[in-house]
């Protein structure tokens, strides 16, 4: 979308003077448009009072903007025109449903987003500012899960790895060459994967919550009302809600926080390390690759025996951390993994065993 410039004084150039002004009514205006068709979805619910409200809001921002850019002499169109990728999210909020959409639409800077979150730690909704600043407080207990589901991917792919190449050939020689090549190879890949996931994530945390900041320097008033209007569906009457997104606006850093998380369903906790999350994912990958390994590195002649016993053990271990997360009964949790991983390794253990007959008789 093209804004008209009048005629700039003395040859000043106008349009780079502007360009923080137009890229914020554009967003707001966008952010309206994609609130209607939020409404729209959300037909019939509490929730579809609250996006009318907030495309109301947006649009009201959108005119703060406006003022600001015809005081830098540009004007403003009378209509806003929806560029294709909003018209196109706006098809796949429509077709597959806001809670699907709403790590996009919190990327567009969509408000409200925290309503599609369920109850996930650090999204429960806070009743008082005691609230705020306990969750503020909290640390995630997150590296844990990693390791432990970066050792489960390692074990696993290197099992199966090496026991389909077990079935095709006995050589040790070989079989050591490709375990020790899938181990390397999935380490690097899923450090590679994590670092660019984390590193995405957090470019994205950082500009919204830098546009946050931005815009509650400059209309702290048009965010509280905002903030109390999320805070008011998410199930608190109005004048308390009202009156906690006042209390909280008043505190800058508490604030920021609390429209990250309400507003755009963020959690700035999560920003991470890229190096850190890599170096994680390499390490706890190689880990779990290289248990299956073990065996063929002492050089017995009990290699297949010992891998099969030395990876159930893990991988029921393994199966018994994880339901520190899931909540199951540890022993139900390394039956099941055990049995997952016994399936995975033994269907490639066959299949290795056909191609290697296949390949023996051409």
């Amino acid at each position: 979308m093209q804004l008209k410039f009048k005629k700039a004084k003395q040859n000043q150039p106008i349009a780079p003077a502007i360009a923080h002004e137009t890229a914020s009514w554009l967003e707001e205006k966008r952010a309206a448009y994609l609130y209607l068709i939020l409404s729209d979805t959300e037909s019939g619910t509490t929730r579809q009072l609250l996006f009318l409200e907030l495309a109301n809001a947006a649009d009201e921002q959108a005119a703060l903007w406006g003022q600001e850019i015809r005081k830098l002499g540009a004007l403003v169109p009378n209509a806003y025109a929806p560029d294709q990728r909003t018209r196109f999210v706006g098809w796949l909020v429509r077709k597959l449903g806001p809670r699907a959409m709403r790590p996009i639409l919190a990327a567009m800077k969509v408000r409200g987003m925290s309503l599609y979150t369920g109850s996930l730690p650090g999204h429960r909704t806070p009743v008082a500012l005691s609230d705020v600043e306990k969750r503020q407080r909290h640390i995630g207990g997150g590296n844990l899960r990693a390791v432990v589901f970066g050792v489960n991917d390692g074990l696993v792919s290197n099992v199966s790895l090496i026991l389909g190449v077990a079935g095709a050939t006995g050589d040790a020689h070989i079989i050591v060459l490709t375990g020790t090549a899938g181990l390397l190879a999935g380490a690097f890949s899923m450090a590679s994967g994590e670092f660019i996931s984390v590193r995405s994530r957090r470019e994205m945390l950082e500009y919204q919550i830098a546009l946050e900041k931005a815009e509650l320097a400059q209309y702290p008033q048009e965010e509280a009302a905002e903030l109390a209007l999320i805070l008011e569906a998410k199930g608190l009457a109005k004048r308390e809600a009202r009156q906690l997104a006042d209390k909280i606006i008043a505190d800058p850093d508490q604030a920021l926080d609390t429209l990250a998380r309400e507003e755009l369903g963020l959690n700035p906790d999560e920003l991470g390390s890229p190096v850190g999350a890599a170096l994680l994912a390499l390490i706890s990958f190689a880990v779990g690759g290289l248990i299956p390994l073990i065996p063929y590195l002492f050089n017995n002649n009990y290699h297949l025996p010992g891998v099969i016993g030395l990876t159930g053990l893990a991988l029921f271990a393994v199966g018994a951390a994880l339901s520190l997360f899931t909540g199951r009964h540890a022993l139900l949790g390394g039956i099941r993994m055990l049995a997952i991983g016994g399936a995975a390794g033994g269907a490639s253990y066959l299949i290795g065993s056909a191609l290697g007959v296949t390949l023996s008789l051409v």
